[in-house]
């Protein structure tokens, strides 16, 4: 039955011929290996169908790709159909259906399901809230590079949320995951370099936080730049007035 509905859908050029025909070569190889059943590449399509400047936006159709290479037991497949269902890409938002692809997910070792389903836990969003579960798959991830879950592993360590508070262990975490190009991890080890009278060290970090922050850090950053005795950069704050003012105008 999957193969048959797989040998169909690669057989509907609606669903598989792109719409736009001139694509880069690197996105037109995606397309081409997704469409001889690689399952990396299926996800890589269906994001490209998600976000992309050379595609139009098709959430049906990314879920399908992703449908795909789920059926194949991929993990970054089950993760981005999490995505899907918590969002409501091409489905109904459904946060339980969310878990239970974030779950399998995880069973298959991806970090970003590990991760998301570690968030649902700490949030209580479609599972159960539990400060434990959360603590858990964060430092399962952390302990194999996913810089995102480095940082909340720090947070958990910092604030000692089911493991003994320890300051030395948490700044070590904050700067891994800065390392790793978490932004949110860039902007909390710069915050805590400020407290420890390393500034300069401070403005590295926020530099590059303030290229991919979301609206919540660049507020963040923003109050911390502006606290009296707080590292002095005109060029670091032309960037970030420049950034918030396009996310959120007139909230400065």
């Amino acid at each position: 039955m999957v193969f048959n509905r797989i040998n169909q859908f690669f057989t509907d050029s609606s669903a598989c011929r792109p719409r736009k025909p001139d694509l880069p070569d690197n996105l037109a190889e995606i397309y081409r290996q997704a469409q001889n059943g690689h399952v990396l590449e299926q996800v890589l399509w269906g994001k490209a169908l998600l976000d992309s400047q050379y595609v139009p936006r098709d959430v049906d159709r990314a879920r399908e790709w992703f449908a795909i290479a789920a059926a194949a037991n991929y993990g970054p497949a089950h993760n981005m159909l999490g995505r899907c269902a918590q969002f409501g890409w091409g489905c109904p938002l459904d946060l339980e259906e969310a878990v239970r692809h974030y779950r399998k997910a995880a069973e298959l070792d991806d970090l970003w399901g590990i991760y998301n389903l570690g968030i649902c836990h700490m949030r209580g969003m479609g599972v159960e809230n539990s400060r434990r579960a959360a603590f858990v798959l964060f430092r399962r991830a952390a302990l194999r590079g996913h810089a995102k879950s480095m940082n909340l592993l720090a947070r958990f360590i910092e604030e000692g949320w089911e493991t003994p508070a320890n300051p030395i262990a948490a700044l070590e975490w904050y700067q891994k995951s800065a390392d790793g190009g978490d932004y949110r991890g860039q902007h909390n080890y710069a915050t805590a370099l400020v407290g420890l009278g390393r500034p300069d060290e401070a403005l590295h970090y926020w530099r590059m936080a303030v290229k991919d922050a979301t609206p919540d850090i660049l507020q963040a950053m923003y109050r911390e730049l502006h606290q009296p005795g707080a590292p002095q950069d005109p060029e670091l704050m032309e960037t970030l007035h420049a950034r918030l003012e396009a996310v959120m105008p007139g909230t400065r």
